[in-house]
């Protein structure tokens, strides 16, 4: 494989892998319309309409709507020119989802009940309103502001009330101003913690180039951080990286936190895909993760990989529980994010 040296922010071309592997562009383009299908539209479909002008993606397996799931909603329909779908999600999203006034105001409920609209937890969850403003930027640019929804107001809505938070009220900025890396909670004593795949460096380049807010610095300064961030929190040999960490890169205190690579966690090496696919600032750290993290999950076994490791490659004693099963499985979810490092991919192995 040979991967390419500059992103799509320089060329203006996507990498297409399939294409390079042989496969034609029709067939390419059916498999995505094929997923796009089967999450939005058919019977196993995650994205469920409310009434004539919203609508919630759910989470099947916890009964209820996250802000990840809402925000990644987005993301794919503004990728893919779908305007309804993007503003029935975000009208729901602002309904139902997003305080308004005290506090939190501008920020988000992270778990919500669909059917009533409760929420579950009032609290943030950081990398939702992280994806929120990256898609209503996009959105702005893509379809205008005047077309029904003024999504570059709706983003710096979001953005204006993060930077307004100080901690004085209990809530603070998700960004956390010291240490210039994403918060894992805005709140609490976890504000003091971080998760690695929150971390997309990505998202912050194109925050730098389009919110216009006055912070541009700030935030190229935190794409930075993030990828030295993962420097840190990627292991030398595996490319394993924990749930949860403080901004250092370490472990948190007590004996809750551990070491191990989980649900979150699959995410990491979609997002070092993307930053490399669209800016290609770190390329040869990236290329080297790619390398590392493939390469351990194919000794476990291509078709049989689990799910949930101690960042040394050791599986864990402990098994977190997802949706009341407790054992460890051969996870799409993680087969999809691990296929995606072949973006960066150096070696066959890629292809598979």
């Amino acid at each position: 494989m040979e991967p390419w040296e500059m992103g799509a922010w320089e060329t203006g071309e996507y990498r297409n892998v399939f294409l390079e592997a042989g496969y034609p562009q029709e067939e390419t383009e059916a498999k995505l319309a094929k997923a796009y299908h089967d999450l939005f539209e058919g019977p196993d479909r995650v994205y469920f309409e409310v009434g004539d002008s919203m609508a919630y993606i759910s989470d099947l397996k916890n009964h209820d709507a996250r802000t990840e799931g809402l925000s990644y909603g987005m993301m794919v329909a503004v990728q893919l020119n779908r305007k309804d779908v993007f503003d029935r999600l975000w009208r729901w999203t602002k309904k139902y989802m997003q305080h308004q006034g005290g506090p939190r105001d501008g920020y988000f409920a992270w778990s919500v009940k669909p059917a009533t609209g409760e929420h579950n937890s009032e609290g943030t969850a950081s990398d939702g309103e992280l994806y929120f403003v990256t898609a209503l930027l996009f959105a702005s640019n893509r379809w205008g502001n005047e077309t029904g929804i003024d999504y570059y107001a709706e983003a710096r809505r979001i953005l204006d009330a993060m930077w307004s938070k100080d901690g004085s009220e209990g809530i603070n900025n998700i960004l956390n101003v010291e240490h210039k890396q994403i918060s894992f909670v805005p709140e609490s004593e976890r504000y003091h913690l971080t998760d690695p795949s929150y971390h997309l460096p990505a998202f912050f380049e194109i925050w730098a180039e389009y919110a216009r807010d006055g912070h541009e610095q700030f935030y190229r300064d935190c794409a930075d951080t993030a990828r030295a961030f993962l420097y840190r929190v990627c292991h030398p040999e595996t490319g394993l990286n924990p749930d949860i960490t403080e901004y250092s890169g370490q472990l948190p205190s007590g004996r809750f936190w551990r070491a191990a690579f989980r649900y979150d966690s699959w995410r990491v090496p979609m997002n070092i895909a993307m930053d490399y696919s669209w800016f290609a600032k770190d390329r040869e750290w990236q290329r080297d993760y790619c390398r590392r993290i493939q390469n351990f999950l194919f000794c476990r076994g291509i078709d049989t990989f689990e799910d949930q490791f101690n960042v040394d490659g050791t599986l864990p004693e402990w098994i977190l529980p997802a949706g009341g099963y407790q054992k460890l499985r051969h996870s799409l979810g993680l087969v999809s994010t691990s296929a995606a490092a072949s973006l960066m991919g150096t070696q066959a192995k890629s292809w598979k």
